[in-house]
């Protein structure tokens, strides 16, 4: 069994290369990784205001803009974080003049909130408790929701208010439209 720091190391070369062993025939280091990371769900509800408490204590806010809920998942391949950031920061569903939605984020100079969340990977198919086995485990989710981050402020064009990973946080919001869209970076089609 890998530690955690190797896994992460692991991960972190896989998310940012072509997810390919340059062997032929493969290697352990890349069999490993590959079982256990891989798809991105996002829940994007756009937000009159939206924030995140911990401990009593606010630690992100937005007006404005959109709340995304993020969840790491297990499975076979690496999830696109590029993809889904700009799938994000794109997608339009601000109103224009006519009150159509044809405006991103971008477009009227919103802000994003975005918030870890295991629960999107929740499977309800047998009995009436949730499982989780679907999410990845912390070690390995955090640092593809710290790269997603990453992307996601990048293509926004200034930094993206969070929560705090694996803490136990009171998300408070305020659905405009109400407009709540998901995302999975498998299911692109």
């Amino acid at each position: 069994m890998w530690s955690a720091e190797k896994r992460v190391r692991a991960i972190m070369a896989l998310v940012t290369s072509e997810n390919e062993c340059p062997k032929s025939n493969g290697c352990a280091f890349h069999d490993e990784v590959k079982g256990i990371i891989a798809l991105m769900r996002v829940l994007l509800q756009r937000v009159r205001s939206a924030s995140v408490t911990v401990d009593r204590e606010i630690v992100g806010e937005i007006d404005d803009g959109l709340l995304v809920l993020v969840g790491v998942g297990r499975d076979e391949s690496v999830a696109d974080i590029e993809w889904l950031a700009n799938k994000v920061v794109n997608m339009r569903v601000f109103p224009d003049d006519a009150g159509v939605m044809n405006r991103s984020v971008i477009d009227v100079g919103g802000d994003v909130l975005a918030v870890s969340q295991f629960t999107l990977f929740a499977s309800t198919a047998k009995g009436n408790r949730p499982s989780y086995t679907a999410a990845a485990p912390g070690d390995v989710s955090k640092p593809l929701f710290d790269q997603f981050l990453t992307t996601l402020s990048a293509a926004l064009g200034k930094p993206v208010s969070t929560g705090v990973f694996g803490a136990d946080m009171q998300v408070a919001l305020v659905n405009d439209g109400p407009i709540t869209i998901w995302l999975d970076s498998k299911n692109r089609t």
